[in-house]
């Protein structure tokens, strides 16, 4: 059985909540490896005169947990 850890990132766009999640998952990968799956925790924008100006995506990442060699 693989144990797997899990992050949270806030992604954003000006476009759209699906870009907001994209972002999150590809700025996390820059440093997570074997990303498994994600999870949208929670959606949320900023508003402004009535308009969105930014959406937001709170994006739970998984990825498995790496054994390392501990010297000791």
């Amino acid at each position: 059985m693989t144990a797997v850890k899990i992050v949270k990132v806030l992604g954003t766009s000006s476009e759209s909540w699906e870009d907001a999640a994209e972002e999150a998952v590809g700025k996390a990968s820059e440093t997570i490896d074997d990303i498994s799956g994600i999870e949208i925790e929670d959606w949320t924008a900023d508003v402004e005169d009535g308009r969105i100006t930014e959406y937001k995506a709170t994006v739970e990442i998984a990825f498995p947990v790496r054994e390392e060699m501990r010297e000791g």
